[in-house]
């Protein structure tokens, strides 16, 4: 199964820099896995409503330009499906066995996804109802995919 995360904007600090390679590695063994960063928009600190539709259709067209026809599109939103880690491996093992080939994960910038894009994804995951700074969500999204696998596959993991 071919695996990309999609995300708005790069990872600046060495640490999770370090996380993510570690745990991009570790999943070399389950699946081909992808990432791509668009660049973000600057969003100052007194923008309007206006101001934040636009910064986010502009990242989210940049996003649409790595968006494969026939992928299964997983948003990650606040406002989406919470799942335990085992029903998100469960999700995962369930779309290989229905043929998906490919899964994207969409991780916004600051300020979210486009709203087109959320109405258009497969579906909406969210992990908490806590806002997490985009640089993390990668490597929290990282962790529960390389957890899924090793439930998967019936392997040793940490609860």
């Amino acid at each position: 199964m071919k695996i990309t995360i999609l995300a708005v904007g790069r990872i600046k600090e060495k640490y999770f820099t370090a996380a993510v390679e570690e745990y991009s590695k570790r999943l070399n063994r389950y699946c081909h896995l992808e990432i791509i960063e668009v660049a973000d928009e600057k969003t100052p600190d007194k923008a309007g409503m206006r101001e934040k539709e636009l910064i986010r259709q502009r990242e989210g067209e940049r996003l649409r330009r790595y968006i494969r026809e026939g992928a299964y599109v997983i948003a990650l939103a606040i406002d989406g499906k919470q799942t335990s880690s085992e029903g998100f491996a469960e999700k995962l093992h369930r779309l290989g066995v229905q043929g998906e080939s490919h899964i994207i994960f969409l991780i916004g910038g600051s300020i979210g996804l486009e709203p087109g894009l959320l109405a258009d994804a497969s579906e909406r995951l969210s992990f908490s109802e806590m806002t997490f700074p985009h640089q993390l969500m990668r490597v929290i999204l990282l962790e529960q995919i390389y957890r899924a696998y090793r439930i998967i596959h019936g392997e040793p993991y940490h609860k």
